[in-house]
């Protein structure tokens, strides 16, 4: 059996979505001067590997505790999408094998260009690529990218889309990850009434 951490790792100066708030750690206390270690951390709610709650998109809607614990483990598909060019539409989506329930990462280029610096073009998901996985009736979508949406599109509906309909994980590191079935787990904090919380997600390859 083989594990794979497909979560980014959470450190100061790592990339983050424009104006969201930068990863912040600090000491508060220091073995042997004090009894414990103990540090202070601050970041977004949408830093690094985090699912997106509806109330991130919906208004008083159900925040990230709230989250049903079935969509967050399963089998799962990743797709190797990596030739998509600067979308994901249904088009794309239709050469899958996607079916009711199933977990759907995708792998673009994005995975390819790594996560040391933010690229306002990354690979996301159209209107019609998040409609054709919810008519399919697909549990959970996770992208290799902080967004399921196009940079700056206001007129794109892909997060209600897409949230309306199921779990979404942003931030997944496919990096080293092949196209293929696994296991997946992704398990956000549990914080009360939050528009999003950052996971800690795994492949297991049977």
């Amino acid at each position: 059996m083989k594990i794979q951490d497909i979560s980014m790792t959470i450190h100061p100066g790592m990339i983050v979505y424009p104006n969201n708030p930068q990863v912040r750690i600090r000491q508060v206390s220091k073995v042997p001067k004090d009894a414990t270690t103990k540090s202070e951390i601050t970041f977004g709610s949408h830093t690094g590997t985090h699912i997106d709650a509806r109330s991130h998109v919906f208004e008083n809607d159900k925040g990230a505790d709230a989250t049903p614990l079935d969509t967050l483990y399963g089998k799962c598909k990743v797709l190797g999408l990596t030739a998509c060019k600067g979308k994901i539409t249904a088009a794309d989506l239709k050469k899958q094998k996607i079916g009711s329930g199933d977990i759907i990462l995708l792998k673009t280029s994005n995975s390819l260009r790594g996560y040391e610096k933010f690229y306002d073009d990354y690979v996301y998901i159209d209107d019609s690529g998040a409609q054709y996985l919810a008519d399919r009736k697909v549990k959970t979508v996770g992208i290799d990218h902080l967004s399921v949406k196009q940079l700056g599109n206001r007129q794109s509906q892909t997060h209600q889309i897409l949230i309306g309909h199921m779990t979404v994980f942003e931030g997944l590191d496919l990096s080293k990850v092949k196209p293929g079935g696994y296991i997946f787990v992704g398990l956000p904090l549990k914080i009360k009434d939050c528009d999003g919380a950052p996971a800690r997600a795994i492949l297991i390859e049977n």
